[in-house]
């Protein structure tokens, strides 16, 4: 059975990692998929390798700061496709070598990371929002971050911007939940994502490793999933929550790696 037979999805962020896992599962899944992303070409290698699984997608460059860049991918996709049922608020970050701790913070940086993760997030699912409830409803996809839930050494902008993400998701699932829509957000750990592998060295990522529950970390389609889950009727009766996709790492005691090290054998 096809869970989003016929569902129009608009995923940004779809041109590496996780939003194109999400493009391509989603389109597996029978939904018309527009896959925006910054980068023109990887918008376009996400398309045809939906299409090379024998489904449809329409690539879109896209530039979710401006907000005419983002009228244009909204009245794009309806034109195409007739209407829109899933939005996936996909773009985000931060740069890792500007975004510090407080005293050392490039505050430049600071306000590109408002501007890619809040005000994306913010006007997408504003100029989403009429045609959601045109449809009869939908679903709402923003992704958020561990980094909201706990403090760190670095990127003290990613953990700000990413849990406004997360308040913007409960008033957006309360303020339109009448109408039909639902908003959700995914707050994923550590994923072997292409920007990971670039920007941490693999001593950090091992130290990732440790921390997790888990003893592996995610991949780009462990998220994708709960994408997949979020976009369909399975989900209809969640909105406003925040699922958190991390292997265990937020829950786990940071003594808990010292301490198995301490059991006897089995």
């Amino acid at each position: 059975m096809e869970r989003l037979k016929d569902k129009v999805a608009v995923i940004t962020g779809a041109g590496s990692g996780i939003g194109r896992a999400a493009a391509e599962l989603m389109a597996a899944q029978g939904a018309l998929v527009v896959a925006a992303d910054y980068d023109g070409a990887a918008a376009e290698e996400t398309a045809r390798l939906v299409e090379a699984a024998g489904r449809h997608a329409l690539p879109l460059t896209v530039d979710v700061t401006d907000e005419h860049s983002l009228e244009e991918l909204f009245a794009t996709a309806v034109r195409e496709f007739g209407t829109l049922d899933v939005l996936c608020n996909h773009v985000g970050g931060t740069d890792p070598r500007r975004d510090l701790d407080l005293l050392r913070m490039d505050f430049e940086e600071f306000d590109r990371a408002v501007a890619r993760n809040v005000r994306s997030t913010l006007i997408g699912t504003r100029l989403a929002l009429p045609h959601l409830i045109r449809a009869g409803g939908g679903s709402v996809i923003n992704t958020a971050s561990v980094a909201a839930l706990v403090g760190d050494v670095t990127q003290t902008a990613y953990g700000a911007v990413k849990a406004a993400v997360v308040s913007i998701t409960k008033s957006v699932a309360v303020q339109y939940g009448p109408q039909g829509v639902r908003c959700n957000a995914i707050a994923p750990g550590a994923v072997l994502t292409p920007a990971l592998r670039d920007n941490l060295p693999q001593s950090v990522i091992d130290a990732l490793l440790a921390g997790n529950a888990l003893p592996y970390l995610g991949e780009p389609e462990d998220i994708a999933h709960t994408m997949v889950f979020l976009a369909s009727d399975e989900s209809r009766y969640l909105t406003g929550q925040l699922l958190v996709v991390d292997g265990g790492m937020t829950m786990q005691s940071s003594a808990a790696p010292g301490r198995r090290a301490m059991l006897p054998p089995a």
